[in-house]
């Protein structure tokens, strides 16, 4: 699928979407997509989650049983431990962990585990995203040399983007569609399929100029939020004496 053709099917709601990781970030946006009339596979290597969200069944506090039934029944959200059908997405959107190691240095393991089981299946004209939290410069040194290992080439064959998530996990206030999301890309058609695809569901997508911008605006953001707890909690013990 070339870009135009793919920028018509997100503009009409028939692009298919994969979500890769059914965690507090990905099964909020895979429902989010879902509910904005995509057609969307969340992908996930935990039988037991996949099970429970095949039977309606929630392990996320802040959503309902009777949401994610409405969507599988509904056929609009189908879950899945079977990776071969990333090859039929027209989006792929990576929400896996990454933690801290002992040494407080990123843990990307499940990050490359990701890539590696997507060029397996990639697909000429596909559009991949990571969300995940990284640090600048890692989409690019990271994800898309293992992507190109199998000879498709980002912007050429491929599109890769990456836009943060940013999730307040049990605000009804700011829900995953409410809150704007900022996206950077490997050049300037994946930009626009990146951005485009998700301005169907949030209340705004804002392009910048690179994903390492992106990636930068992630980090600081949660550098601030860490910095903030810090302060607060340095306060609390001076306030108490």
């Amino acid at each position: 699928m070339d870009t135009h053709s793919l920028l018509q099917a997100i503009r009409s709601k028939k692009a298919s979407i994969g979500v890769i990781g059914m965690g507090y970030v990905g099964l909020p946006l895979a429902l989010t997509f879902a509910s904005k009339g995509f057609k969307v596979r969340g992908f996930d290597v935990d039988p037991e989650k996949v099970n429970r969200l095949k039977e309606g069944r929630s392990y996320i506090k802040h959503i309902s049983n009777k949401t994610i039934r409405q969507h599988v029944t509904g056929g609009s959200f189908k879950p899945t431990i079977d990776f071969s059908g990333l090859a039929d997405m027209n989006a792929i959107l990576i929400c896996v962990p990454t933690p801290l190691t002992k040494n407080r240095q990123p843990d990307l393991g499940f990050v490359e585990a990701t890539a590696s089981i997507i060029q397996k299946h990639l697909q000429s004209g596909q559009l991949v995203v990571l969300e995940s939290t990284t640090y600048p410069g890692c989409c690019i040194d990271v994800l898309k040399p293992v992507l190109e290992k199998g000879g498709l080439i980002s912007g050429n064959d491929f599109f890769l983007a990456y836009s943060p998530e940013r999730e307040d996990p049990g605000n009804p206030e700011f829900t995953t569609e409410r809150i704007p999301k900022v996206v950077g890309a490997d050049g300037p058609e994946a930009l626009e399929l990146a951005t485009t695809l998700y301005n169907q569901v949030v209340v705004e997508a804002i392009p910048v100029s690179s994903m390492e911008v992106a990636e930068a605006v992630k980090l600081t953001e949660n550098i601030f939020r860490s910095v903030n707890i810090a302060l607060m909690n340095e306060l609390k013990v001076v306030y108490r004496k």
